[in-house]
């Protein structure tokens, strides 16, 4: 068990938000619009913890928190393209992943409902923050790319929560949210 959590440890922290962008020009928008999320530490740790929590929180819940964090980010994104502002984009996002990493760490239980509420609206900010950062690329390749990248995201976060699950390893689990926790409070002050 120790050693799938140090085997995981680097994949939280390998990513910097100096290369969350791919030049949509030479890489096209789709992949561009990928790598966003993939590359950019905040997005990856915020995405995970969605994923983990979903999983603590079982049943309707590993469906319904991904949806709503995807969904709620397309409106952020279609707000941004909009140019309609968003306050405290990126505090908000920070915010949200000390916060998902507190909400796994603590194993907070609430219905799904008041779940997908609370990641959708971590989800806005964060795909106002594409969209604000969207730069040449064409916006619904961009749009599919994040959208595939972070559903994926949240998939590899349910899937580590499900098998820690099986192991009947709610520590470990907790742990990893301590530990997105920790890395967002230290997003915050860098």
């Amino acid at each position: 068990m120790k050693r799938l959590a140090l085997a995981l440890l680097p994949a939280l922290v390998v990513a910097s938000p100096a290369l969350a962008h791919l030049n949509p020009g030479e890489h096209g928008s789709f992949a561009a619009g990928f790598s966003h999320p993939i590359f950019g530490t905040d997005h990856v740790l915020a995405m995970l913890g969605v994923g983990l929590w979903a999983a603590l929180l079982g049943k309707g819940a590993t469906l319904r928190l991904p949806l709503a964090f995807v969904g709620a980010m397309i409106a952020g994104f279609l707000l941004a393209l909009l140019g309609m502002p968003l306050p405290f984009v990126e505090p908000a996002i920070l915010a949200s992943v000390l916060i998902l990493g507190v909400l796994v760490a603590l194993a907070v239980h609430m219905p799904a409902s008041g779940a997908a509420l609370t990641v959708a609206a971590f989800g806005l900010f964060h795909g106002h923050a594409h969209g604000a950062e969207i730069g040449s690329a064409s916006p619904w390749g961009y749009l599919a790319g994040f959208a595939i990248a972070s559903m994926a995201l949240h998939l590899a976060g349910i899937g580590i929560g499900l098998a820690l699950s099986r192991l009947q390893a709610l520590s470990l689990t907790r742990g990893f949210g301590g530990l997105i926790a920790l890395m967002g409070a230290w997003l915050v002050v860098n």
